[in-house]
């Protein structure tokens, strides 16, 4: 992968892992198409260090009160009912679901689950659940009221995103307006949720590739994630402002029309399966 392939697959990463469309479908797909291969868990993992990037500096002061608020808790310091005492718990419970899963299913997804025949069928049949959740919900809770059942429903949805296709934030964000939340409450929680998986997930690439006999070509690799940090700032203050006063559908048709694009091409023996 030299650096133009590596700076593209960054902007497609900073445009799309925040947007309900699947990241890393998209990734396979750009990747096969300019450089004959996908480039892999490894490479998606590590360059969602930047698109995380971003969600520590736009929502870097609820993070700080979430995490002063969570310790003091632990002394008594602060009430164990606070708000963003609990917001703390919540992530931390939420994020146990992905992090056993991502553990256990560790082969499967850098592999068999990268098929694209299953993540054009993940395209579709979420785009499904993503307009059922927006047209049918309620809308009207805020993260005020979410409970600890929510938020273990929240982390398994959130675990769903193991499957290319679904998205990370499709999944959870469809999940909590299903559960009655408003758009941009269950957006903000869906982006506080992420925070330890796709630290610990990056981090962990990071590690073992940094173990390979053959040294990687990190050049390219950190050019990409300096990118999708830059474009994933910009993306998340205007998704969050769009979803305030629109629905998903725009998302959900782009999803069906990927999706039928998807089955195209890999019919036709333009881009391979896997």
């Amino acid at each position: 992968m030299n650096f133009f392939e590596a700076m593209v697959l960054g902007l497609v990463q900073g445009l799309t892992e925040f947007l309900p469309i699947s990241s890393s479908a998209h990734l396979s797909i750009v990747g096969q198409v300019m450089g004959g291969t996908d480039p892999g868990a490894a490479f998606t993992a590590i360059t969602q260090l930047g698109t995380e990037a971003a969600v520590l500096v736009f929502f870097w002061r609820d993070i700080v009160r979430i995490i002063r608020h969570w310790f003091l808790s632990l002394t008594g310091r602060v009430p164990r009912d606070d708000p963003d005492a609990r917001m703390g718990w919540l992530v931390i419970i939420g994020s146990i679901p992905i992090g056993v899963l991502g553990f256990t299913l560790q082969d499967w997804i850098e592999t068999d689950l990268r098929n694209l025949w299953l993540t054009a069928t993940m395209l579709l049949l979420f785009s499904l659940v993503i307009a059922a959740a927006d047209r049918f919900a309620r809308h009207t809770r805020d993260l005020h009221q979410l409970t600890w059942r929510d938020g273990i429903l929240y982390g398994l949805a959130q675990s769903l995103a193991l499957i290319p296709g679904v998205s990370r934030s499709g999944g959870t964000i469809a999940a909590g307006v299903f559960m009655g939340y408003k758009r941009e409450a269950a957006a903000r929680y869906s982006f506080l949720l992420a925070i330890p998986a796709v630290l610990s997930s990056g981090l962990y690439q990071v590690l073992k590739l940094s173990e390979e006999p053959v040294e990687p070509a990190w050049g390219p690799v950190f050019a990409a994630t300096a990118v999708a940090f830059v474009v994933a700032l910009a993306v998340i203050a205007w998704f969050m402002r769009f979803i305030s006063t629109h629905t998903f559908t725009p998302f959900v048709v782009y999803r069906i029309g990927l999706a039928l694009l998807l089955f195209g091409l890999l019919g036709f023996g333009v881009i391979e399966a896997r």
